[in-house]
């Protein structure tokens, strides 16, 4: 379980990763050495798994971003493991769930533009068998964010 100060710190550095110890020490009112064993023991604990750059998709032209939604009629465990392959090794697709409901996997892929994103399908099709793929392109993005929810912790 978190307490005030850990939900602070994580706060903090979900919103700035950059934030130096001494600046984090500083915001939660502990010394340089208690922040520092704190977030050490997150990330002991898993509660930390990396620290990031956020970049700007349209500043490195892959503005479009592409929900696509797979079927499949294979549900063994090669099909599975040739599937993962397939779309780990595509850096255009940055978000891969198994889902409920009539979509089997949910993907979602940033790409340049239409043409782009079609020669991303023609890539996944020509890996891994698909039953059927349907896509969704972004037209607004009303929210985006890395930071999770600490209230639950």
């Amino acid at each position: 379980m978190l307490d005030q100060i850990d939900r602070k710190l994580l706060t903090l550095l979900q919103e700035d990763a950059s934030l130096s110890l001494n600046e984090l020490a500083e915001q939660v009112n502990l010394s340089r050495n208690a922040c520092w064993n704190r977030i050490r023991q997150m990330e002991d604990k898993g509660i930390i798994v990396g620290r990031v750059t956020l970049l700007d998709p349209e500043a490195l032209n892959v503005g479009l971003t592409v929900f696509i939604a797979v079927r499949t009629n294979h549900h063994t465990a090669e099909w599975l493991e040739t599937f993962r392959a397939a779309v780990r090794d595509l850096p255009e697709i940055i978000g891969i769930y198994r889902t409920t409901g009539d979509t089997d996997y949910l993907l979602q892929a940033v790409v340049p533009s239409m043409k782009a994103y079609d020669a991303l399908y023609q890539r996944l099709i020509s890996r891994v068998e698909l039953s059927d793929v349907s896509s969704s392109f972004v037209m607004e993005e009303i929210k985006r964010t890395t930071v999770l929810p600490l209230g639950y912790a």
